[in-house]
């Protein structure tokens, strides 16, 4: 799942569990629905991933599409917040978003056979957490 800097579902690509996340990082790109506004030099686009995706390969790929990648241990964060008290961590906000997707019990195991179903759920979660995100919901 690809989110915003809110914590709005962007893109989304369904595999099995035992497919690691960095051979979906292309796919998830390309399921973006929205065309995203040109990049410039003073408003460049951030990613912010985990260590998972700490590789050349991924770094290269989110370069040619114009991403600037933010790839960091916990470890390093923490580090970060105590030097620098106005440091703002990033990547809650997805986790925070998983979270609210995994109130879904539904979706939680995999029950579903067919993938198109358990991905218009999965549209299903995320409409209710974008509107959520926005204050439409309370």
């Amino acid at each position: 799942m690809l989110t915003d800097g809110r914590g709005v579902p962007l893109g989304v690509e369904t595999s099995g569990a035992n497919t690691h996340d960095v051979k979906l990082l292309q796919a998830t790109f390309d399921s973006l629905p929205v065309k995203r506004p040109q990049p410039t030099r003073r408003k460049n686009q951030h990613v912010c991933l985990d260590k998972g995706y700490d590789s050349q390969g991924v770094r290269k790929f989110l370069r040619r599409r114009h991403y600037r990648p933010h790839v960091k241990s916990r470890g390093q964060e923490e580090a970060e917040r105590k030097a620098n008290p106005r440091f703002k961590a990033r990547r809650w906000v997805v986790e925070r978003t998983h979270s609210w997707i995994n109130r879904f019990r539904r979706l939680l195991v995999r029950w579903e056979k067919k993938a198109d179903n358990y991905l218009a759920l999965l549209h299903l979660a995320f409409t209710w957490s974008t509107l959520s995100a926005a204050g439409v919901l309370g």
